[in-house]
């Protein structure tokens, strides 16, 4: 009985944060933190490195099971959300959508062509750009990581890290796994939230 009622307890405490998430006609997620721009990527990135910040994508789609998930558990975790607020230009694709976007290189497509010539399959997936951008070089072509599919808060806080500090320029042997399971050991959780 009481597991019953710590977990219902639990339940009604995650509740309010969820449905503070707002949806958008497009049936995606618009958290505050999201950027609400022309999806012009010249403009965009010329923007944030105006703020001091990095260039991020999230590209997603109506009824994605794993992009409410994201929103639910990972991005309200207090130090990822911090993080997209302080660090990041985050910037909303949909994978399915018409609007028009500008690509890095100038071309200008919809969503959803953007997302055929990114090689994005998954949604959600984050698009992290470095500190410098090269106009007339696509998106993808010059990401500091791509990450496919919906993380935990700490995956996703170690990669937004791991980008924030240049570790993907880092030519010694911590690429982004060991660079993670080196954040994991430090927790001393062993735990990837």
């Amino acid at each position: 009985m009481r597991y019953v009622f710590a977990l219902l307890m639990a339940a009604a405490l995650a509740l309010p944060a969820a449905a503070d998430i707002q949806m958008g006609d497009d049936g995606l997620h618009k958290p505050d933190w999201l950027r609400d721009t022309f999806k012009d990527l010249q403009e965009d990135a010329a923007e944030a490195a105006a703020e001091g910040k990095r260039l991020l994508v999230l590209v997603e789609q109506r009824g994605c099971l794993y992009c409410r998930d994201m929103h639910e558990n990972t991005f309200t975790d207090p130090r990822v959300k911090a993080m997209l607020e302080d660090d990041y230009f985050p910037v909303q694709m949909n994978l399915h959508g018409d609007v028009e976007v500008v690509d890095l290189d100038g071309e200008a497509l919809s969503e959803k062509e953007a997302a055929r010539k990114w090689g994005v399959l998954f949604t959600p997936t984050m698009i992290l750009l470095g500190e410098t951008v090269d106009e007339g070089v696509p998106l993808t072509r010059q990401a500091a990581a791509v990450m496919p599919g919906a993380f935990s808060a700490g995956t996703t806080l170690d990669l937004l890290t791991w980008v924030k500090e240049n570790r993907h320029l880092d030519q010694s042997e911590e690429d982004f796994q060991r660079y993670h399971g080196r954040m994991i050991r430090e927790r001393d959780d062993g735990d990837t939230r």
